[in-house]
């Protein structure tokens, strides 16, 4: 078992239904933390998540943010469905339709901009996905940067099945992680499971493990050699990398040339070059 600092660490802040730790410099292990109820997502992890990594964006201890789902069997199932009993009391406090989808817009776009929060995070994203992976977890995991699962892991686009459109991510991110419209499409109508040999043929997760615990040893050992490298250049890299998946190329090398036109002024650039050039050992990089 891959072990944590017992205790979180104080920049920091903790959680009900997320557990952060800060198992290697400058590295952020967040959990999905409701084990007992098979990590599923009810209104309070939601809106944790949101406040979590819009916190984790701006705070300097942190470069590189490893997403997992706490305890042996599985990431997460997906939205509390109990939870959404509460949804249902929101709406019959008012007759008039307009009033109703106020209510429903309201809800919608707060989960959205939590799942979004991942891709707006300056931070490299690392999903680690053991067990399920179902609906809201699907949708949270398409907006990280790099994904990982084990043998064990399957993924399934659960919405249709319950009466609904998948309306936080998955059905606008996933057919540009995974180039293939057709198989999305098809996980989509179906709501097919998607195992994780699927998934590393087709390219939505880099590589698989055996274990939960040698995944998370291998995530974390990624994780930690992002670290150690620029901060100005890992941000500025993704930030570049989500403006030009949406853009044409000539709107994404305007925006890096704005950017890299400061940037390339900075310390990090001369520490580095300079390393490289002598074979020195590889710079120490400041707070960001």
């Amino acid at each position: 078992m891959v072990k944590t600092q017992a205790a979180r660490a104080s920049t920091f802040p903790s959680y009900k239904a997320l557990l952060v730790s800060n198992p290697k410099p400058y590295v952020v292990h967040v959990e999905l933390n409701r084990p007992e109820k098979m990590n599923a997502m009810d209104r309070t992890m939601w809106t944790e998540i949101g406040d979590c990594f819009n916190h984790l964006s701006s705070n300097p201890d942190c470069r590189v943010i490893v997403l997992s789902g706490a305890g042996p069997k599985i990431f997460t199932a997906g939205i509390d469905l109990h939870s959404m009993l509460s949804v249902g009391a929101e709406l019959s406090e008012h007759e008039d339709v307009a009033r109703k989808s106020a209510v429903l817009w309201r809800l919608i776009k707060l989960y959205q901009n939590c799942i979004s929060s991942l891709e707006k995070c300056p931070k490299p994203v690392l999903g680690a996905v053991h067990g399920p992976c179902i609906g809201g977890g699907l949708n949270l995991i398409c907006a990280t940067d790099i994904r990982y699962c084990t043998t064990d892991a399957w993924f399934q686009n659960k919405e249709v099945d319950i009466g609904m459109a998948a309306d936080v991510g998955t059905l606008q991110r996933m057919p540009k992680v995974m180039g293939s419209a057709s198989l999305v499409n098809e996980l989509a109508f179906t709501c097919r499971k998607f195992p994780a040999a699927e998934a590393k043929e087709t390219g939505f997760v880099s590589k698989v493990f055996d274990s939960k615990d040698s995944m998370i040893q291998s995530v974390l050992e990624v994780a930690e050699i992002i670290a150690s490298k620029s901060p100005v250049a890992v941000q500025g890299t993704k930030r570049s990398l989500v403006y030009s998946r949406d853009h044409s190329v000539d709107e994404g090398l305007d925006n890096i040339a704005l950017f890299n036109m400061a940037m390339l002024q900075s310390e990090d650039f001369l520490n580095a070059v300079t390393a490289q050039a002598t074979k020195g050992d590889p710079p120490v990089f400041s707070k960001l």
